[in-house]
């Protein structure tokens, strides 16, 4: 059977940066010898070039506008770092992260605050450092009041629950947002409403360009109670591809039980390959037309002078980071193998969703020189360290170029967005993977050193 050409492969697009890591015959050995088990490496001038492509969608369209980064799809300080010298801003949902994030040089003004009944500590902080605090139900807006001394003014957003979306656990109803609205009117000189936010499941266009449409009409009439109403959140859920479309749909029509270890089955995929995707995302939104047809989401942006916030996470960090896990062994089972890595599924949130984590993971290097026994291609699936049946990184019966031996390593791309930390595990005592900060020269060299994610209070 010929495994060069699988039909089933699931090749990730690669940017130029991990080719050259890749590339490299010491860096990834360096790395694995120094932390001595699975780690990820990160690399900030792509999640730079991603928040820049974002930036251009909003100047390009002739609006004001904040990017700011949510921060829950990956704990590093790097990123925090590159928004901060990008004049970016960040989303945080705790203590510990507005912390981190002020540490790593963000503004408190830059920050925005989001999340359901937030502790006190949070709004507190959140208060002091005059971020920008998303409010979710009536009883956090009074909460909020009694925390923030009487002279003293909060900036908040007021969180609507979509109607496409009517179970959702967050936001103000219609009821909730006319009461929510006139508490803001009375206490006008200690709450400064910016305007409101929303966040939509799913990655498509049109129903986050129609609300944020139906939100401008509210925002305007919120301006002739006396409130400030000057932004709109259109929140985050913007698509990321993974795949080419061809690979992404051959694998969707020809797929079955029989490529997975144990016949294992999956009710949902994450969408592998969308279009448009991050910032062209965005610029399809602008670009809808509004739903009395005379002007474009952007134009009204404008029109209505009202500045644009959005939080992108998943489609900030495409392509700017990867996973390797040292290999462990390999053993034969019929026509197939079964490679057993360092390190847990933990370290893969997608696992843990009901579902699979598809994009091949690579073996590095993927040849070795005069081992005539490791030649030619295997198909194999992949488990971790631990002694469940379950903890498997790869179900999927993915086409190595060689069998895998102790002390090889196995690369999952793109893996920055969620997947990295969401579950993260010390299960059996082993330890978290450790981030590792990759940056580039003008030289064309290749340097390294671990983040700090700085989590204490």
């Amino acid at each position: 059977m010929e495994l060069e050409q699988d039909a089933l492969s699931l090749p990730a697009i690669a940017p130029p940066w991990f080719r050259g890591v890749t590339g490299d015959p010491f860096l990834l050995a360096d790395m694995a010898h120094a932390v001595g088990g699975p780690f990820h490496v990160l690399f900030p001038q792509q999640f730079a070039a991603n928040l820049a492509a974002f930036m251009h969608a909003i100047s390009s369209a002739g609006l004001d506008g904040h990017v700011m980064f949510a921060k829950k799809a990956n704990k590093a300080g790097a990123w925090l770092q590159a928004c901060a010298e990008a004049g970016a801003g960040v989303d945080v949902a705790s203590a510990e992260e507005l912390v981190h994030a002020l540490a790593r040089g963000v503004r408190g003004t830059d920050l925005v605050v989001t999340g359901p009944a937030k502790s006190e500590r949070l709004l507190w902080l959140a208060a002091r450092h005059d971020c920008l605090i998303a409010i979710d139900a009536l009883d956090e807006l009074d909460r909020l009041l009694a925390l923030v001394p009487y002279r003293e003014c909060v900036h908040v957003l007021l969180r609507v629950l979509p109607e496409v979306n009517p179970d959702s656990r967050f936001g103000f109803d219609a009821d909730e947002l006319d009461i929510a609205l006139s508490r803001c009117v009375e206490q006008r000189h200690r709450v400064s409403m910016e305007g409101f936010s929303f966040h939509l499941s799913g990655y498509e266009v049109q129903p986050r360009a129609q609300l944020a449409d139906q939100l401008l009409d509210r925002l305007v009439d919120a301006r002739a109670r006396g409130l400030a109403a000057t932004s709109i959140s259109i929140g985050g859920g913007f698509a990321v591809s993974y795949f080419e479309a061809q690979t992404w749909a051959r694998f969707l029509h020809n797929s079955n039980a029989a490529d997975f270890h144990a016949s294992k089955q999956f009710a949902q995929w994450y969408p592998y390959h969308q279009s448009p995707v991050g910032a062209d995302m965005l610029a399809a939104i602008l670009a809808s037309e509004t739903g009395c047809g005379s002007a474009t989401v952007g134009e009204k942006f404008i029109r209505t002078d009202t500045k644009l916030l959005l939080e992108p996470g998943r489609a900030l960090l495409d392509r700017a980071g990867v996973t390797v896990f040292p290999v462990e062994g390999f053993k034969r089972r019929g026509d197939y193998g079964i490679t057993t890595v360092r390190g847990l599924s933990m370290s893969m949130s997608e696992q843990w969703k009901s579902s699979e984590f598809l994009p091949d993971p690579i073996l590095w290097p993927a040849k070795e020189p005069g081992d005539g026994q490791l030649a030619g291609p295997v198909r194999s699936c992949v488990g971790g360290a631990s002694c469940l049946e379950y903890d498997m990184l790869t179900w999927r019966k993915v086409v190595l170029p060689r069998e895998p031996r102790h002390g090889d390593l196995l690369i999952y791309p793109n893996t920055a967005g969620y997947q990295m930390d969401k579950n993260e595990s010390e299960f059996h005592g082993l330890r978290v993977p450790p981030k590792i900060v990759v940056t580039h020269d003008n030289r064309g060299n290749f340097r390294w050193q671990l983040d700090e994610n700085g989590y204490q209070l």
